[in-house]
């Protein structure tokens, strides 16, 4: 998820040649003990100090051995979680490299023992601080912590503490935290938030909070202004952590903490499920067919671990299972080459936008942006599934369908990035469309082609970019025969007696439901603003 033609921001290398330093203006230089400096580089903070030649290496035989530590450090600006001057001594905590698993909280400090210097070292603390966090980040947020105890097979709340809680209060974030209860409590917490109260809700849970939180700021009375002043965000501790994917680039609870304290406030759609007589927001994904079976209905799998996914969809892959719909639709685009440009453009835009620091919401006052007495949520373009269908669908039957994959973000898992285009506020979702009768051979390739971004390319992939749609699926009248048996109790879902549809990863009744984008609705935060962390491959 790293553009290979960028510096890793947890690189804490030696980034110049021992005795040696950028030539920079004196201003940036900090003379400390120890006949150290402090540098403002260009992109980090460079630690000259001879003193850690003398420092064993760590895990160097417990430092038995004679190897030495370089003399030069560079800590990228993006990892200072924050800097400060008491009297004389300096202190800078930042984010370390733990392994690949992560980070921990790291920290320098040196004493300025020329005492002339006073003024010159909080001018250049202040400059650190500048510089780590840059005009469109906000210091110091407020954050409302929800853990779901239940998450990552119980682990959630240790991730909490021992992994994401240090980074938080080292950043001087104000946390305050609380167990969700039940299902649908955090729905029922984000409904009574006073949205001046807090800048970020962190769910430290899979994608199950998120959910709820969106739909819990939605049925405030004052929607509008509460989902756009409150930014929801994910602390990866459950088994889908799709959020952070796609914001943060990490499912690491530290590293996801980091982009939380660096994120970047940005707006992203959100989808309008209305079924029955229910009205809901979606903000990742909506399927019908092999994902949601291979998702909901692999339950009695579980001792397979995540393994089970892929096994579930490998049988009804094989087996060329069906899942007969009829599908509406207003396309905006179905022209793959166009999306692809489309996406190329974007990417070409923000790039300029972050080189300039300018965030994706023009002020970090973003209620601001509402016109005076806005504040519900806008009615729907189309109606909802209890409407008569407008004229501006498009309206076809799909008796053989295998796969009906819709989604508002890139990374459905860490190795799926089934929505290569897809962009967070771009007013549209991205839609697959596949037979269940491809043959096996490019049913089997298509599979493999997922972890490479490449499944679009496939001539049997309808992939477009829509703006609302409307699916009514029924039950294959043959699914209670003897084949679809056998490939029921392989698959997992002997006990299966009706079809399943899957909104953001939970089941819902099997039942038409329409769905619409509500452009920019939602505020996240991110690493990137405008797009997902994602770099779609080269291709045609």
């Amino acid at each position: 998820m790293e553009d290979s033609n960028t510096v890793n921001p947890f690189d804490d290398s030696a980034g110049f040649p021992y005795g040696t330093t950028p030539e920079l203006d004196s201003a940036a230089v900090l003379t400390v003990d120890r006949n150290a400096t402090l540098t403002l580089g260009t992109d980090a903070l460079i630690v000259l100090d001879d003193g850690l030649r003398h420092r064993r290496v760590a895990g160097n035989c417990c430092g038995l051995l004679p190897q030495f530590s370089k003399t030069t450090r560079a800590i990228p600006f993006y990892n200072i979680l924050w800097a400060e001057l008491d009297e004389f001594a300096v202190t800078v905590r930042y984010a370390q490299p733990n392994g690949k698993a992560g980070c921990k909280v790291g920290y320098i400090n040196y004493t300025v023992t020329d005492k002339s210097l006073h003024a010159h070292a909080k001018l250049w603390v202040d400059g650190l601080m500048d510089r780590a966090y840059p005009s469109n980040i906000k210091r110091r947020k407020r954050i409302r912590v929800l853990v779901n105890p239940f998450g990552g097979q119980g682990q959630a709340w240790s991730f909490w503490t021992r992994e994401a809680e240090p980074v938080l209060a080292a950043a001087r974030c104000e946390v305050d935290v609380e167990k969700t209860g039940y299902r649908g409590h955090a729905t029922d917490i984000a409904e009574k938030l006073d949205p001046e109260s807090v800048d970020v809700v962190a769910c430290a849970s899979g994608d199950g909070l998120p959910h709820e939180v969106f739909n819990g700021l939605a049925k405030q009375k004052n929607a509008r202004r509460a989902l756009r002043k409150v930014a929801v965000a994910q602390i990866p501790c459950g088994s889908g952590n799709g959020m952070s994917l796609n914001l943060n680039g990490t499912n690491s609870p530290s590293l996801a903490a980091v982009a939380i304290v660096k994120g970047i406030r940005s707006p992203m759609d959100l989808i309008a499920i209305t079924q029955g007589h229910k009205k809901y927001y979606s903000f990742m994904s909506q399927a019908v067919g092999i994902i949601a079976e291979s998702d909901l209905g692999t339950e009695s799998l579980r001792w397979m671990g995540s393994f089970r996914f892929t096994w579930g969809f490998l049988v009804r892959l094989l087996g060329q299972t069906i899942y007969p719909a009829e599908i509406s639709l207003v396309a905006d685009n179905a022209d793959k080459r166009s999306i692809r440009s489309n996406y190329r453009h974007a990417v070409e835009e923000q790039q300029a936008m972050a080189a300039k620091h300018i965030p994706p919401f023009p002020t970090d006052d973003s209620s601001a942006l509402l016109e005076d007495g806005e504040t519900d949520v806008p009615s729907l373009r189309y109606g909802t599934i209890n409407d008569k269908l407008p004229p501006t669908f498009e309206t076809r039957d799909n008796p053989t369908l295998g796969n009906f994959y819709v989604g508002k973000m890139c990374w459905m898992s860490p190795d799926a990035p089934f929505f290569p285009t897809s962009l967070p506020a771009d007013g549209k979702m991205d839609l697959v469309n596949i037979s269940g009768t491809v043959p096996r051979s490019t049913a089997v390739a298509m599979l493999t082609s997922v972890e490479k971004g490449t499944l679009m390319n496939f001539p049997e992939v309808d992939y477009r970019k829509v703006v609302a749609y409307r699916i009514s699926p029924r039950v294959h009248q043959s699914s209670h025969g003897l084949r679809s048996r056998v490939l029921r109790f392989l698959g997992g879902a002997e006990k299966q007696t009706e079809g399943l549809i899957s909104i953001d990863g939970e089941k819902v009744p099997f039942e038409p439901f329409q769905a619409e984008v509500v452009p920019s609705l939602a505020t996240v935060l991110s690493r990137r603003g405008a797009i997902y962390e994602y770099d779609m491959p080269k291709s045609p």
